[in-house]
């Protein structure tokens, strides 16, 4: 039986559909434990395997010849609520410009960890590839933010329903050096990504690829707009997401997205 990443491309930092399968499958395999997330990794290809888990930071790193994958764990959906509804929104200096201070101390858990096992598996010159869905989006991000930093080769960053992650020096500084690899997917009324704010100084950075209400993949500016002209009254209730909300973020209907849009050439 085929595997996610049977089709995978690592050499490609173009988008790609069978990528975008193959990536939010592995964001996905982040929510599982080290013991049943290991064994799937195997079964599609990968040789080496670590598990991060540390202060409520977890992730995976898995490996082959020809590719390295980062993955973090978003928020459960039991806590997503909260977490909506109770955001540390204060600034910190970070790579690019500043960033969400929450985001960063949650990155910094698992960061030096991290850092070394990229370096240990990374012995053939294996093209890097991060994801991640909701919170684990903006790990991820600011992830590859840390790599380009310092001019670590990073193939391509995928994310799912991601909140915003940086201020505005951080968007145009992060998309001029990056922005052709950073594709972040936003599943129609995901509410998850108006937040955190404009208002606060917030500030999406990447190629934003859309899921529209059909679930057609759509990268015209003008289907966000309309999107933000639709949310416009819902912003005030951010902590108030029913099941309607939870659905269009949860990680299961971004993987199907990402599936039946396979063959879709947004650019």
């Amino acid at each position: 039986m085929p595997h996610p990443f049977e089709s995978f491309q690592p050499a490609t930092a173009r988008y790609h559909g069978d990528n975008a399968v193959a990536l939010s499958r592995a964001a996905r395999l982040a929510y599982n434990s080290a013991a049943e997330a290991e064994p799937l990794a195997r079964q599609w290809g990968f040789a080496h395997f670590r598990f991060l888990d540390r202060r409520e930071t977890q992730g995976l790193v898995m490996a082959n010849d020809a590719a390295i994958v980062v993955a973090f764990r978003g928020t459960e959906p039991a806590k997503l609520r909260d977490w909506m509804s109770d955001l540390d929104t204060q600034f910190c200096d970070g790579p690019f410009g500043r960033v969400h201070n929450g985001f960063q101390l949650a990155l910094a858990h698992v960061w030096d960890e991290l850092d070394r096992c990229v370096a240990e598996f990374q012995d053939r010159g294996q093209s890097l590839w991060i994801t991640g869905h909701s919170l684990g989006a903006a790990l991820a991000t600011l992830a590859a933010a840390r790599w380009r930093a310092r001019d670590k080769p990073v193939h391509g960053l995928y994310s799912f329903g991601g909140p915003r992650v940086g201020d505005r020096a951080f968007e145009r500084a992060f998309d001029q050096d990056f922005g052709a690899r950073n594709f972040r997917f936003v599943n129609n009324c995901d509410l998850v990504t108006r937040v955190p704010l404009r208002a606060m100084g917030y500030s999406h950075a990447g190629t934003l690829l859309y899921f529209d209400s059909k679930g057609r993949l759509q990268s015209d500016p003008g289907f966000w707009d309309a999107f933000l002209n639709r949310m416009q009254g819902r912003i005030d209730d951010l902590g108030k997401m029913g099941p309607a909300d939870l659905k269009q973020h949860s990680i299961d209907q971004y993987v199907k997205l990402c599936e039946k849009n396979r063959a879709a050439r947004p650019f």
